[in-house]
């Protein structure tokens, strides 16, 4: 399984229903993008050390996946297609489905967008703020 920022982030907080998923997950793995907006992240946190510490020990455990020649392959097909769908999807984005497909492996994330990927599993976890949030404005 595949990463997406808000899902690093989302167990960097220990997330119940994240910190759930991951037990039962026998190959994690962090793509270099996410790795680089995380660390972006925690240089704006005031808990810098923490997270520093916290995401150097699981990238001990994870396996990184780097862009390769391989993955602008992937990247420039997924990037005409959501074109022509008239759907694109930020650029980091665009690498992390690349990443997805090239490997094979589901993403985790609560980025919808990404459900609009052909050839890539988009996983999600129930946020109960966001439930408490759209409960408080008359939504379902």
């Amino acid at each position: 399984m595949i990463l997406d920022t808000n899902a690093l982030s989302a167990a960097a907080e220990e997330h119940p229903d994240v910190v759930a998923i991951l037990a039962g997950v026998q190959q994690l793995a962090l793509p270099v993008v996410v790795i680089g907006e995380f660390r972006y992240g925690i240089a704006q946190s005031r808990h810098r050390a923490r997270y520093r510490r916290w995401l150097d020990g699981l990238i001990t455990d994870c396996t990184v996946l780097d862009v390769t020649e391989q993955t602008t392959h992937h990247y420039a097909a997924i990037n005409v297609e959501l074109r022509q769908a008239g759907k694109p999807i930020p650029a980091n984005d665009l690498w992390i489905a690349a990443l997805c497909r090239q490997h094979g492996l589901p993403l985790l994330s609560q980025d919808q967008h990404f459900d609009v990927v052909s050839g890539i599993q988009r996983l999600a976890w129930r946020d109960k703020a966001l439930d408490q949030d759209a409960g408080s404005h008359g939504r379902p």
